[in-house]
């Protein structure tokens, strides 16, 4: 199998001394490998989404290396980040493609598949600060699929929306993750996780202390949350 991401004793601090008091996590040891989906678990505020911003280097890490392999091009799906909100979703769309590699022709000709996938109608050709939370996710997770990234990192934005959409996403996943693309997915919907995720991660006090199947991670997982302090 091939490594498409590696994170390398990757730590985050939000202080310029790196003062273990505002440690995020540290010490993240992580490959991602073609064609497979890793299921990120945690509970909120454990820094899964900061792990996610650092994986599609939007955030340095204070100390460790994210390396990519060659040529390799990464989406982040989350809500509220990415898209211009005075733009249309048609020009984020071109955007976006032209950012992660393809040509002016090429973005021009997957507008039209994008639009098909997010069916979000008339709205594809208004301004980006008038969708709900739902359109843009919609709108993030069609522009991903289409363009070339073959790493996605989702941050919960499978879990907006209807039911008919999010079905229709899981299945478009699952056909792209038959090839050569990848997918870090953070999400608290177990059966999604379980239906997608051939290994998961459990994020707990700065650290990952647990790394198997999603059944035995999310059992890992609900048996820590539940625990009586």
């Amino acid at each position: 199998m091939t490594a498409l991401l590696s994170l390398t004793d990757v730590s985050m601090h939000f202080s310029p001394e790196a003062d273990s008091r505002y440690a995020v996590f540290g010490g993240i040891n992580l490959t991602v490998e073609a064609g497979e989906c890793v299921a990120l678990i945690g509970r909120n505020g454990s820094g899964k989404s900061t792990l996610l911003r650092v994986m599609a280097k939007v955030f340095a890490p204070t100390s460790g290396t994210v390396s990519w392999a060659p040529g390799v091009a990464v989406s982040l799906l989350t809500l509220g980040l990415g898209f211009r909100p005075d733009l249309s979703g048609r020009d984020n769309a071109f955007l976006s493609c032209l950012l992660l590699g393809l040509s002016r022709k090429e973005a021009a000709e997957s507008l039209s598949h994008i639009e098909a996938f997010c069916e979000i109608g008339t709205f594809f050709d208004e301004p980006v600060r008038s969708y709900s939370a739902g359109m843009r996710a919609r709108l993030g997770f069609g522009t991903a699929l289409m363009n070339r990234s073959q790493v996605i990192l989702i941050d919960e934005t499978l879990s907006v929306g209807d039911q008919q959409f999010r079905e229709k996403a899981r299945e478009a996943l699952e056909q792209e993750l038959a090839g050569h693309r990848s997918v870090v997915l953070v999400s608290h919907a177990e059966q999604q996780i379980q239906r997608l995720c051939q290994r998961a991660l459990l994020l707990q006090d700065g650290a990952i202390v647990s790394e198997g199947s999603p059944d035995d991670v999310l059992a890992e997982y609900s048996a820590s949350i539940n625990k009586t302090p």
